[in-house]
């Protein structure tokens, strides 16, 4: 892909200060980039590579401007600038064949103007929205729906019955639909599992990770809202819902029937108990243990045990001084003596 100036700035809405017509062909870092890259900075901290960059263009705030001589993009916000435009640079190396020969697909599926890679397996009464990219070895089982313009990398399992969104992207070896974690104990106390009839429902602009499961409802639907971004190994569990534009950082688990509000961030690791209700706007803290529900929006940490963020700090800072209590304590009980 390359791409002239003038047109990244229409891209990202930015103000061109320089040549129009340079043609940039990609992107790097301020340090590695050469006249034909884009590269970008955010803050002070990149003064000293803003001088000496040599990249074609640089993407900033305008108070870094004086300090960058080479073409600039000014904007609001460079970090959003530059994610926007990282993905017209973007290549993909797909390994995918439209031969049915290399697929096996059921004659009631709709996949037109769909991308099918080889060894690709689709059920019956699927339908797959137009512009879609099933690439190598994914199973799309019974009566599951896809939405247009949607990448489902290699490996991929979505099973009978779940239904996704528009411009959905899951990456390699995510599996969707699995069988929850349902069981019961009989009377020689040993399991029997629950079966899930539930589906999951995955809403529009959803990216899901790589090796990622989300489990489906038991009776209603686990419910992945729109615009929700889900990092690599994270594990959601029965009849969960997580609201609008949540995010959730890798190796996070989720157990079963908790519902997440809307524009929440999850930290990496955070492990959520069953039965909970998180309200919108609810950061919490990588590794914390979330074991109450959180009513109030604001930043936790879970620890020992969960509380607000200015909470847990204040107590962090006395446990780190209890030696020094306990000697001026023990020294003062002496002097009594």
């Amino acid at each position: 892909m390359t791409l002239s100036l003038e047109k990244i700035a229409q891209l990202i809405d930015a103000t061109l200060v320089g040549n129009p017509a340079i043609e940039i062909n990609g992107i790097n870092t301020l340090k590695e980039a050469n006249k034909h890259q884009i590269s970008y900075a955010v803050s002070d901290n990149y003064i000293n590579s803003l001088c000496s960059t040599k990249a074609g263009a640089v993407i900033l705030p305008k108070k870094l401007k004086k300090h960058c001589s080479t073409n600039t993009l000014l904007v609001d916000d460079a970090y959003l600038a530059f994610a926007t435009i990282s993905h017209h640079f973007k290549q993909y190396n797909l390994t995918v064949n439209n031969s049915l020969s290399k697929a096996i697909i059921d004659p009631t599926a709709i996949v037109e103007n769909v991308t099918i890679g080889a060894g690709c397996v689709i059920g019956k009464n699927v339908s797959v929205g137009s512009n879609t990219i099933l690439e190598t070895n994914c199973v799309i089982e019974d009566e599951v729906s896809i939405g247009e313009n949607s990448h489902i990398f290699a490996n991929v399992t979505i099973q009978r019955d779940c239904k996704l969104g528009k411009r959905c992207v899951i990456s390699p070896g995510a599996v969707i639909g699995s069988e929850g974690f349902g069981n019961v104990r009989d009377e020689q106390k040993n399991w029997q599992s629950i079966a899930h009839l539930g589906r999951v429902r995955i809403g529009d602009d959803v990216a899901i990770g790589a090796n990622t499961t989300i489990d489906r409802g038991t009776i209603d639907d686990t419910v992945i809202h729109d615009g929700v971004k889900i990092d690599n190994l994270v594990h959601i569990g029965h009849n969960v819902i997580i609201g609008e534009s949540t995010a959730i950082a890798a190796n996070t688990g989720i157990a079963g029937t908790t519902t997440i509000g809307k524009r929440c961030m999850i930290g990496g690791m955070v492990g959520i108990v069953g039965h909970l209700t998180i309200t919108d706007d609810v950061i919490v803290n990588a590794t914390s243990t979330v074991n109450r529900s959180i009513t109030k929006p604001g930043i936790y940490t879970g620890f020992f045990p969960l509380m607000t963020h200015s909470g847990w700090k204040k107590a962090g800072m006395w446990l780190t001084k209890l030696d020094k209590i306990t000697k001026i304590l023990k020294i003062k009980l002496k002097n009594l003596k």
